[in-house]
């Protein structure tokens, strides 16, 4: 049994019970550096804003940026769980805003090795969430590693961050590319919804789901949605060299607002667009366009 099925199995056995299950939800990217996991964060805290109880598993091996942001050092991960017997509240650090955290740490790794029991136990312990938290949100490693995309054929949920640089384009048509030739990726189950990040403009962002949708289509016959766009922001970006969430430290900016609606159409399932103020900036920038 390899990892992907085992994670499947892991969502499997949640989704068998009769409780109300936590939403699962993964934000992945096809390369490093387009705003993944400050996505996943300020995504968070919108979430806590409207009520919602939310733990983000950092499944981003090696390089931690959800910890970063949230000046929080784990103290057990994944591993502890697995090998070490600590329990499931153990492992989870708490964040600001009452934000749950878990560290993957090497456990993830070590699950192709896992005994029946270990497995038993993980699956136990994963669906204690579910009396925790309303949605979990997995932060995956960038790219078409195997990690990445075990995480992401497991999920029936996954929002894909891209930017409108061509290599960021490319790259996440690449992660789209490798899902689909995936014989264990059921692209009519799992929902992949497009965030554009970076963008300039309202425009801007409907162009960089509208380049991967025609290209998902007509190579891959496949179907993708588009979520909402984020804007450039200097705002966002001293937030980020802060290592702070720009949705708590400054949640006026237009980056800020845009997380907002773009977390409200998450929660209902719906693709209100943020409109971008019509500043000066913006005109300058359009007619340099033109």
């Amino acid at each position: 049994m390899d990892q992907a099925e085992r994670l499947r199995n892991v969502i499997k056995v949640k989704n068998q019970k009769k409780a109300p299950c936590a939403r699962v939800i993964t934000i992945t990217s096809g390369k490093g550096g387009v705003g993944k996991s400050s996505v996943a964060v300020n995504i968070a805290v919108q979430l806590r804003k409207l009520g919602k109880r939310v733990i983000i598993f950092d499944a981003d091996l090696g390089l931690a940026n959800v910890e970063v942001m949230f000046g929080a050092i784990p103290k057990y991960n994944l591993s502890d769980l697995i090998y070490r017997g600590k329990n499931i509240e153990e492992i989870i650090t708490p964040g600001p805003m009452d934000i749950g955290l878990i560290s993957g740490g090497s456990g993830i790794m070590g699950m192709n090795n896992l005994s029946k029991d270990q497995l038993m136990y993980l699956v136990h312990s994963l669906s204690e969430l579910d009396k925790l938290t309303d949605i979990i949100l997995i932060d995956t490693g960038a790219g078409i590693a195997d990690n990445v995309l075990e995480f992401v054929i497991a999920s029936p949920e996954v929002l894909l961050v891209s930017t409108p640089e061509p290599s960021s384009l490319t790259d996440a048509y690449s992660l789209l590319k490798a899902l689909h030739r995936n014989p264990n990726f059921l692209h009519n189950v799992t929902r992949v919804n497009v965030i554009a990040n970076r963008v300039t403009s309202t425009e801007d962002g409907q162009a960089v789901f509208d380049k991967l949708s025609t290209v998902v289509s007509q190579f891959l016959q496949g179907e993708i949605s588009y979520l909402g766009m984020i804007p450039q922001d200097a705002l966002l970006e001293r937030a980020v060299r802060q290592q702070r969430a720009v949705s708590m430290s400054m949640p006026t900016a237009k980056s800020a607002r845009a997380f907002a609606v773009l977390t409200a159409n998450l929660l209902n399932n719906e693709h209100e667009p943020y409109v971008m103020p019509k500043g000066i900036g913006q005109l300058l920038a359009n007619l340099i366009k033109k």
